[in-house]
């Protein structure tokens, strides 16, 4: 079977998702290859905001704008790996300690140095922090693409940093010209 590269793609979960961890999420995917594939869920906020969690990992951030803009953003639950741990999808050209570029202006990066820049100067400015990650290993996502568990369509940079997540999973189905009601649950195969 011949695999098609998802990487700066959106996963949308069909209807009949069953697992809570996917039901009604909105996916971005920063690497796929034959070794499997990572991705983050960008529509599931948790009930923390950046400021918490900047204080938590003893990182000020700096009075005044801009850096003092992330305090009420809220922090997302990105999946069910590592979910102890932070990761920021951003654009930028820079790359920090600790990145996976996922397209020539935008990669998703675990290390503190972006933490530390975003509270000292705010920037990058469009990022997307959450806790946890998901993964899929090697024929794993292709198999769930088989079964009609995901739509997928290429991501929009708008949709991730612009559009409020209660709204990301219909704009991306907008992409695709379809509306998530009319979706049914019963998946077909021709």
């Amino acid at each position: 079977m011949e695999t098609t590269c998802l990487v700066n793609h959106f996963l949308i979960a069909m209807p009949a998702m069953d697992d809570p961890h996917f039901s009604r999420t909105l996916t971005y995917i920063c690497e796929h290859n034959v070794e499997g594939a990572v991705g983050i869920v960008v529509n599931r906020p948790l009930d923390m905001r950046l400021g918490e969690l900047f204080d938590r990992v003893a990182i000020p951030l700096e009075e005044g704008l801009p850096a003092q803009c992330f305090a009420d953003l809220p922090v997302y639950a990105g999946g069910p790996v590592q979910t102890d741990r932070g990761f920021v999808l951003h654009r930028t050209t820079r790359q920090w300690q600790s990145s996976l570029k996922v397209t020539d202006d935008m990669a998703l990066t675990s290390s503190r140095d972006i933490l530390q820049a975003m509270g000292s100067t705010g920037q990058p400015s469009d990022v997307l922090v959450t806790l946890g990650y998901a993964g899929w290993i090697a024929g794993q996502l292709e198999w769930e693409l088989a079964q009609n568990t995901w739509l997928t369509v290429e991501a929009s940079p708008h949709i991730l940093f612009d559009v409020p997540s209660e709204e990301r999973l219909a704009s991306a189905m907008q992409l695709l010209g379809v509306d998530f009601v009319n979706l049914s649950e019963v998946a077909g195969h021709a």
